[in-house]
Order: C-alpha cells, then sequence, then structure tokens
C-alpha cells in the first residue's frame, strides 16, 4: 500500500464531520494558548498538565493512594481553574464577543476603552503640574487593592476631567487624600493609603509621594502623583518611584492598561501573521483530542485473567486450595478505556458464608467482580470454582484432644 492509499484511508475515516470537528478544537485552542500567552496562566497550565501525567502513571501503576489523592484533587479542578483563570476566562468571552459577525461590536471593541482614560488622565495632571496643585491617583492592577484603602468617601461616578479638578482643587475637603479609580470609574476619594518607609527613595518628597510608594510597595497598583512644591509628575509601581515627563506618563498608562487589560485583536491578524509554535500545538492537541475521545471510544471486547481471592472465614478455619486459581473474565467498553488497564482495577472475592471443612462448589455471579463503572461485563468463561477447606492445625489438636 503507497503513501497515497493511506492518506484517503485516513480522509475516509475521519470524514467531513472529524476534519470539522478538529478544526474547531484547534481554533479554540489556539484562542486559549494565545490568550494565556502573556500571562503567569503559563505555569500553572504546567502544572496541572504534570499533575496529569502523574495521575496516568499512578493509575498504571496501581498506587492507590496517589491515584485517590490525585483524582479528588480532580474532581475540583474545573471550580480551582475559575477560580484561578477569571480574569483570562473573561477576557476570553469578550474576545469570542470581538470575533462575533457583528461588525459594529467588532469595530467598537477593537478601539480600546483605555484610549480615553489615559487622555483624561494625562491632560489633568499634566494641568494639575503646571498649576503646582497636589494630587494623588490610584489605578489597580490585576490584584484587589481595597483591603489598602482606609477612610474616603464612596463616589462612583464616571472618570473625567471635570470631576478630578473639581476632587483635587485645594478648596475641596477632600483634595488632601488618594483617588481611586477602577475600570473608567472614580470609585473613591480623600482616601489614605500605607506610607512608605523608604527614605532612600523618598528623600524630600512628601506625605503624597510616600503614599504612593507605600501602595506600590504591597500591591500590584499603579500610583501617580503630582507634586504641589515642585510641579513635577511622579509614578509608583512595584516598590519604585520615579519622577516622569507627559510624555513618559502617557506611554506608562498605555503599558499599564494593555498590561491588566490586553487590548483584543482582529483575529486574521492574529490566525496569519503570528503564533506559529501556538497554531502547530492547537493542531496537535486537536488531533489527539480527537482521536482519544471519537475513534478510541469505538466500542472492543477485553479478556482478563483474574486472580480469585476469598472473604475471610470463620476462626479455625482456612481456604488450602482454590481450583482454578484464576478465571478469564471478558468485559465490553471504549477502547481508550483500556490503554492503561492491566487487571489490577479487577478483583474477584469469593463469598464463603457456610464454610465447612472439606470441597465444595462455589459459584462466580457478576456481585463477586468488582471492575471499572465503564466497563460491562460480559463473560466469565469458569463461574463455577472448587474451594477446599482445611482446619487450622491448633484446631485440630483441640479436637483430637477431646
Amino acid at each position: 500500500m503507497n503513501l497515497l492509499d493511506i492518506f484517503l484511508d485516513i480522509v475516509r475515516e475521519v470524514g467531513l464531520s472529524g476534519f470539522l470537528d478538529i478544526l474547531f478544537i484547534s481554533i479554540f485552542i489556539y484562542a486559549i494558548l494565545v490568550l494565556f500567552k502573556q500571562s503567569k496562566a503559563r505555569l500553572i497550565i504546567t502544572g496541572i498538565f504534570i499533575l496529569s501525567i502523574i495521575y496516568i502513571l499512578a493509575q498504571h501503576l496501581n498506587l492507590v493512594l496517589t491515584t485517590t489523592l490525585l483524582h479528588a484533587f480532580f474532581a475540583v479542578i474545573i471550580v480551582a481553574i475559575i477560580v484561578i483563570f477569571q480574569e483570562e476566562i473573561r477576557r476570553f468571552f469578550e474576545q469570542i464577543a470581538v470575533w462575533s459577525l457583528n461588525p459594529k461590536l467588532r469595530k467598537s471593541k477593537l478601539v480600546t476603552s483605555n484610549e480615553w482614560q489615559t487622555e483624561i488622565l494625562v491632560d489633568v495632571l499634566s494641568d494639575l503640574a503646571m498649576h503646582k496643585v497636589g494630587a494623588l491617583i490610584v489605578l489597580p492592577g490585576k490584584n484587589n487593592v481595597l483591603e489598602y484603602l482606609e477612610g474616603g468617601e464612596h463616589l462612583n461616578g464616571k472618570l473625567s476631567e471635570g470631576l478630578l479638578k473639581s476632587i483635587f482643587d485645594p478648596h475641596s475637603t477632600g483634595h488632601d487624600g488618594a483617588v481611586f479609580i477602577d475600570k473608567g470609574t472614580v470609585e473613591m476619594f480623600g482616601t489614605h493609603l500605607p506610607l512608605s518607609k523608604n527614605f532612600s527613595q523618598l528623600k524630600n518628597r512628601g506625605t503624597r509621594h510616600a503614599a504612593a510608594l507605600g501602595m506600590a510597595e504591597v500591591s500590584d497598583a499603579l500610583c501617580l502623583v503630582v507634586s504641589e512644591e515642585r510641579g513635577t509628575i511622579s509614578i509608583a509601581r512595584s516598590g519604585v518611584l520615579k519622577q516622569i515627563s507627559t510624555e513618559e506618563l502617557k506611554i506608562t498608562l498605555q503599558n499599564f492598561y494593555n498590561e491588566i487589560n490586553p487590548p483584543v485583536q482582529k483575529i486574521t491578524h492574529i490566525s496569519i501573521t503570528r503564533n506559529y509554535r501556538e497554531k502547530i500545538i492547537s493542531l496537535f492537541l486537536a488531533v489527539l483530542l480527537w482521536f482519544v475521545f471519537v475513534h478510541e471510544s469505538r466500542q472492543v471486547y477485553r479478556t482478563f485473567e483474574i486472580p480469585i481471592a476469598h472473604t475471610s472465614l470463620p476462626k479455625g478455619l482456612k481456604v488450602s486450595e482454590i481450583e482454578p486459581q484464576k478465571v478469564k473474565v471478558t468485559f465490553l467498553g471504549p477502547k481508550r478505556d483500556f490503554y492503561f488497564m492491566s487487571g489490577n482495577e479487577v478483583d474477584i472475592l469469593l463469598k464463603i458464608p457456610d464454610a465447612t471443612p472439606g470441597e465444595q462448589d462455589v459459584t462466580i455471579s457478576k456481585s463477586n467482580i468488582s471492575f471499572p463503572d465503564d466497563l460491562s461485563l460480559e463473560n466469565i468463561d469458569t463461574e463455577e470454582v472448587k474451594v477446599r477447606i482445611e482446619q487450622t492445625i491448633k484446631n485440630k489438636e483441640s479436637n483430637n484432644s477431646n
């Protein structure tokens, strides 16, 4: 058989539905890989993959404790994934909406919603710096920062130039505190932040800078500060405080927003010109999944030779012989379920409730056999076994003495 015949056989076996199946799953996996590419989620996914390999090996090697613990872990893994990847999942469904067939939705989302926030913040801080009006603004990163905010007033007003300038007006009662802005909304104003004690960075700077640096030391938030003494703009993040220009402020804000909420890209651009490694991995995984869950879901018969065990006998009796010692048992199930099954998952346990010395025939029924739930028991080659029961030596001596 030449290569062309082999290829045609594969095409016929997979069929149109199979190719469409693989195509859609490839796109789905690819979207997830691209979404997680720049995040720390890669390390978590790698850890889950390693645990999956350990779980499969533990099943194959019959490591009961390891298998039991990992099985409990995977039972709640879906909930854990939702909790760990909640931001990534939100962006994923957002991208699905953007990639929809609605041109108006796609057009509106491709223009990042963070641009107007950047423009407002740059204009307001530049104007405040020019007039030497002090200001302190907190922009949260991916982690919750509410636990570090003390006092202040709840506002929940849409971010605007007029609102910020009115809050930081020297005659305003809340101008000395920090303004907390989240998702384009001024959530709080006049709130207090933890103060830093890193005097090497603070030098001759005031309380606003100490508060900004303090928040940057305990969270991943970006803090913006305007000095009323110098008329300068500074930023604090990741425990570092530095003075920047208006142009640098704009670039910093753009990079910050892109980091915590990456802009949605056109699917045509992603799928044609970039991420070749992710494309190959996605296609490989889709083919593998199709093979395991579709192709290998065919029902097949498998026969295993299982040793016979028995329940405990009354005191003074023991089983001296079971004939035959092993029985062939045939199961029906999906082909994939037999990959790592060596027979260790099947047990035959004889129940001998009325045990007496001598030889007796015991019937093996389905209730005597434990096996995986996904399989069905089709045949037992020997349904009756001979069991020889004897008295123990101590019991014989006791009977003889009597």
